[in-house]
């Protein structure tokens, strides 16, 4: 009698579990059965391109804008330069010289330079009317500062625009003594440009 009972126990306890157990498979292929029918969609955002701008300066002539030979006291030497920024982004520059003293004789810093901008009212540097950007000596002449973000002096050319500067050495007539004679300097004038956008 007792085994009896103990048996009805067992198949009660296995039916139990086996509904137990199909309860969970149902319950995980409803699980799956929900996340496999959800709605979805897409679209692509075309061609997004970036290309970067260029800083590029650049003078005319490249080679020689003041020239002068057998110089005697008095004597006055012209030039002109036309600077040219043939990027895409505005840029800012300075000019630095470098200026030679082989013989020892000093004529780099006897010599004086003016540097202007050209008379917009005129086709060249005829007048020299312009506004001035140095005047020095020719050992030191300078105007702006290379040197990261805007300085004094700095002169600023928006792409592809151009803008004439205008030279004039001059030997003095006062103070340039018989050291002087047969003197000698070559001068490097050196341009420096960077851009301006997010340089301030």
């Amino acid at each position: 009698m007792e085994t009896t009972r103990a048996s009805g126990k067992g198949r009660r306890r296995r039916r139990f579990l086996m509904f137990f157990t199909v309860a969970l498979a149902l319950a995980s292929v409803g699980t799956t059965v929900y996340t496999f029918s959800l709605f979805t969609s897409s679209v692509a955002n075309g061609s997004n391109d970036f290309t970067t701008g260029t800083i590029d300066i650049a003078v005319s002539p490249v080679s020689t804008v003041l020239t002068a030979s057998n110089m005697m006291p008095g004597d006055v030497a012209n030039g002109t330069l036309t600077v040219q920024n043939n990027g895409t982004g505005t840029l800012r520059y300075a000019m630095t010289t470098a200026a030679t003293n082989a013989d020892s004789k000093n004529l780099r810093d006897q010599l004086t330079l003016v540097v202007k901008t050209k008379d917009t009212n005129t086709a060249g540097c005829g007048n020299f009317n312009g506004t001035q950007l140095y005047t020095g000596s020719l050992a030191a002449a300078l105007f702006g500062d290379p040197a990261t973000g805007g300085q004094l002096g700095d002169r600023t050319l928006a792409g592809a625009a151009t803008e004439v500067i205008c030279f004039r050495a001059t030997l003095p007539l006062l103070g340039t003594g018989n050291a002087f004679q047969g003197a000698a300097t070559t001068a490097t004038f050196t341009f420096a440009a960077e851009q301006t956008s997010n340089n301030p």
